[in-house]
Parts: structure tokens; sequence; C-alpha cells
């Protein structure tokens, strides 16, 4: 049975266009991942049926009474409330019956009027069904297994980070327990143990869900149903998500073989049409003439633009390149047991631990930019810091990426700028468009950009992989495994790193794994 029904579903941003007479359902007993590349329009299509944008054409239908929950990959919170207060408005009807309860046994204690005991015991059964006097276990178990336990209960949800507000908007919306989730990125934020609880979460869910990730890995496990957003269409496959990708591969194989057997006809007769137009087969000719004329030309397979990435090397001899010395840091208080560890010249060192544990702290604690508790961290004076920050925020977001880097880099000529954005994986139109409408990914890519406009010897790479699609992961995984210099990196992919990191640092239990 269909949950959701999208028919004829066309959008188009500028000279871009998503979607043209797209179709698909989402059915009672779908697990749906979404995929495709950055900029494709997976985002938008949850916009788009969730009315938060309206479609230039089509229809989106929902089942009527159907309860959603979402969660978009820019999930802010600005409540000024504890974590534990903000989780537990998941159940504030439940809280709202329970106060009712309360005011009928107040009132009967003061007039004996049995009618208020009989409202308050159909109160007590609500509240019975609906297992109100487990909800604190409820919220233990959703902050225990999406790691929020790490930030504490009584945390105020206006002072966490951006990953780690978007871990308690997901952990309230799994409260909720809607009919339908969708949840855009909900990986981005997560380390591996998470990863795996929100996994079993999400088999065990009795409802559908569609979820967009560039965590193949992630989608593999969780889905049963695919729709991948490409090349102005949406197309939907049965099965798990590698057996997608190979029914993907069949039908572009199928798309090839039909265009240039198109094309090799054409030809054909065009060559006829040039060389009887007139004479004795002229009237063949313009037949085959109209015959051209009503064809629906087929399209070939069409790859977006895909990124390259470079960063640039300037020459350090010394061999030691970075010491730190128990190290202590945090904010308020200590996150961590005071760190000592050094690495040498070229050097590929990732940092591992949950979300929360002060994995970006000790990278900021590092770099001077915010005060620590004790000790020192030094790099080598011949040592150029290019530093990527995993939070997408930009001191102007009205401004396009052309004008970003422009800002930057004034001296580069436009030409140039639009070179460097193309090597990217940044389009012609996308360079030309502000900042907040472009994906996170487009806006990753725009920020690995400006890297690569910055020679440096020692690359910091705060979860650089967030919001981008697998070409893209590889291309930039290519460019690290390649760069001369030192790599330091925070990704909660180990799949990304496998293969040519040096040194694993566990930040959890400070030790470092060869």
């Amino acid at each position: 049975m269909s949950i959701l029904e999208v028919e004829h579903l066309s959008m188009a941003f500028a000279d871009k266009q998503l979607y043209e007479d797209a179709s698909f359902r989402l059915n009672k007993e779908d697990h749906m991942g979404i995929i495709g590349q950055n900029g494709a329009g997976k985002s938008t299509l949850i916009k788009l049926i969730t009315e938060q944008e309206l479609p230039d054409e089509g229809m989106i239908k929902w089942q009527r009474n159907t309860k959603i929950g979402y969660l978009d990959q820019y999930a802010q919170s600005a409540h000024d409330l504890t974590v534990e207060a903000f989780l537990k408005t998941a159940f504030a009807q439940l809280y709202m019956i329970a106060e009712k309860q309360a005011a009928c046994y107040a009132k009967y204690a003061e007039n004996l009027d049995d009618t208020l005991l009989e409202k308050a015991g159909r109160y007590q059964e609500i509240l019975e069904a609906n297992d109100f006097y487990g909800i604190d276990t409820k919220i233990d178990q959703i902050m225990v297994g999406l790691g929020i336990d790490a930030i504490g209960k009584n945390h105020q949800v206006s002072e966490c980070s951006g990953g780690q507000r978007s871990k308690i908007i997901l952990a309230k919306l799994l409260l909720e327990k809607p009919d339908v989730l969708l949840l855009d990125e909900p990986t981005n934020y997560l380390d591996v143990e998470h990863i795996e609880w929100l996994t079993g979460y999400l088999n065990d869910f009795s409802g559908c869900f569609m979820v967009i990730s560039h965590d193949f890995d992630f989608l593999e496990n969780i889905t049963n149903t695919i729709v991948d957003v490409a090349f102005g269409k949406i197309t939907k496959y049965t099965g798990s998500f590698k057996s997608a990708l190979k029914q993907k591969e069949i039908k572009k194989e199928v798309q090839q073989k039909a265009y240039e057997k198109q094309r090799q006809q054409i030809e054909k007769d065009e060559a006829y049409i040039r060389k009887n137009k007139a004479g004795t087969r002229a009237t063949m000719a313009k037949s085959r003439q109209r015959r051209l004329d009503k064809i629906d030309r087929l399209t070939p397979p069409s790859d977006n633009l895909q990124a390259h990435f470079n960063f640039p090397y300037i020459e350090l001899l010394s061999s030691a390149t970075l010491t730190v010395n128990k190290l202590s840091v945090g904010y308020k208080h200590p996150l961590l047991s005071p760190v000592t560890f050094a690495m040498s010249h070229g050097e590929k060192v990732v940092l591992k631990g949950f979300n929360g544990v002060g994995k970006s702290t000790l990278i900021k604690s590092i770099l001077g930019l915010i005060p620590n508790f004790g000790g020192q961290a030094q790099f080598v004076d011949a040592a150029i810091v290019n530093y990527f920050i995993q939070d997408l925020t930009w001191d102007n977001p009205q401004q396009t990426p052309l004008q970003t880097v422009q800002d930057i880099y004034p001296k580069l000529e436009p030409k140039t700028i639009r070179q460097r954005l193309a090597r990217a994986g940044i389009n012609a139109a996308n360079a030309i468009k502000p900042m907040n409408l472009l994906s996170g990914g487009e806006q990753t890519k725009v920020k690995l950009c400006l890297l690569e406009l910055k020679p440096s010897n020692f690359l910091i790479m705060d979860e650089p992989t967030n919001h981008l699609d697998d070409e893209t992961k590889n291309a930039l995984r290519d460019a690290l495994q390649a760069f001369p210099g030192n790599v330091l990196l925070v990704t909660h992919e180990s799949s990304f790193y496998a293969g040519w990191a040096d040194k694993i640092f566990d930040v959890e239990s400070i030790r470092l794994e060869k």
C-alpha cells in the first residue's frame, strides 16, 4: 500500500533541470535509500514532499493522517532547554495528559466528585498504553545509542555544537515514533558504534522511511529499495543498495546500446537524405526526413562534473613536524586526559573516537584557536597548516562561490576561479548561485577548492567527507594519499582512510594504533 505517491514531478532551478516528469511511490514496507551526486536534487526532493517548496509541476500525495518525522542535514535548534528537557518535548502530549490527570485528583480532593476519578482513570489508561512511565528509560536508551550521554542530560541545547544538536534532534525524532521517517544525512555526525546502533533501530522500525546518505555501507545495511536521482530522472530500484547499483549499470548499458543503434541509423538516414534530396529518389529522401523529424531522439548516459583535487605542497625539510605534550583540552572542563603524541614528516594520522569525545576540540587546541587547560602543542617553524573545518558556515551566505573565492584571493582572475571551482566539481551554474542555495556537498567542494588555493605542508581535515558523494570522496582520498606532507584527519568513515593512514589515534583511550 502506498504511503506517498509522487506523480509527474518536475522541478528546475535557474538553468538546471532537477527532475522532469518523475514518478515513484513510497510503500508501507519500504526502507528506502535516496542516492545521487551532490546537487542532483536529493534534499530538494525531501523539501518538496514535506511541502517546504512547491514543484513546478506534478502531484505529491500522502496517505491521510500520516505522521511524518523529518530530519534535514542542517538541523539546528536554539532551544534554551537542557538536553533532557528538550528530548522530553517528544512526549509533550503525554505530559499534558498527566497534568490533566493530576488536576482531576486535586479537584477530587476538594469536592469528592466521583466523575473526576473516572476521568482520571481514562487518562491513566492512555498513559499506560503509551508507556508513559518508561519515558526516562527510553530517553536513556536513545542517548546512549546516539552517544548523547557524553554531552550530558543537563547540558544546554543552545550551547551544543552543530553536530551535537543534529544528534539531539535526531534523538527527539526517533522518540516521537512517526509513521514515516525522512532522514537527510543522519550519519554525518555519528561515529561507528552509533551508526551501528542507528542501523539496528531502523531495521527494527515498524514504519517506512526515506534516507539520504552518502555512507553506502550504511545504506546497504538498512534499505530494501533505492531511489536514484540522476540526470533529471528519479528511478526506483527494488533490493539492496548493491543490487540497485547493478540494476543501474545494466540500465545504463542498455541505454548506451540503444543510443548507439539509433545514432547509427540517424547518421545513415541523414547521409541518404543528403545524397538523394534531388533526383529520382527525392520522394524516398523526403519520407526519411519526415521520419527523422518525428523520431524521439535518445540521449546517451551522461555523467556529472567530476571533482579532482591536488593540494599544492611547500617543501619541509624538518623530520619532526608536530609535538603535542600533555595537552589538556576542553571548554568549561577537560574533555580528555592530557594528550601526548608527535608526528614526523609525511606522516598521515587519523583521530578516532565517538562524537563529543573531543576530537575537534583537540584540533582547535593544537591550532591555538581555543585556550587549553595545560600542556602545549608545537609545530615546527617551517610548518604551513591548511585547516578544513567541518561546519558549513560562511561570512556571507548570500555570496556565490565565485564571489567567496574572489574575496579571499582578490588577485585571481574570474576565469581562473571558475576553472578551479570546476576542477572541484562546481559547474558554471552553481558557481554563480548563492552559497545558501547549494547542497551540503557542493558547499564542501567550495571549501576544498579554497584549500587547494593555499600551498601548505600540513593538512588538518575535520570530517571532510560529510555531505560528499562517493565519486568526490574517492577524488579527495586520492589527493590526501598523494600529498607529500602531513595529514591529520578526523573522520567516522573507516573505509575512507583504510590502506593509507600511517597511524590511528584512538582519542577515547589515548593511544596510537599502527
